[in-house]
């Protein structure tokens, strides 16, 4: 599964928002995920083993709890996917801006 697979489901991207705010023990992560979509507690342990199996959360046990981290693993892939097309959407732009300069000046110079 590529990484914008994973972030592809917004189930997926509510959990890294909660752990983005710092660690959450399963429990905590379950009860607002499984509030917020309807969803079942073996469904939103399924999403967090798709997130741990890709690198976008981290899991330690605290005496019987799980408590999930946020892991930059899995972001990095994703950001590293998405430089690709930044660099070509940063050339463009700059193209644009240059032309859009050139229309300036000849407006300038004809009036």
């Amino acid at each position: 599964m590529h990484a914008f697979d994973v972030l592809g489901d917004p189930v997926r991207r509510r959990i890294l928002d909660l752990l983005a705010d710092g660690e959450r023990p399963a429990g905590a992560v379950v009860d607002v995920v499984a509030a917020e979509f309807g969803i079942t507690q073996p469904a939103v342990s399924r999403h967090l083993r798709i997130l741990r199996e890709h690198g976008f959360a981290s899991v330690r046990a605290e005496g019987a709890r799980r408590i999930y981290a946020l892991e930059p693993t899995g972001l990095d892939e994703a950001s590293a996917a998405l430089e690709r097309y930044r660099r070509v959407w940063a050339q463009r732009l700059h193209a644009l801006h240059t032309e859009i300069a050139r229309g300036r000046r000849a407006r300038r110079k004809r009036a």
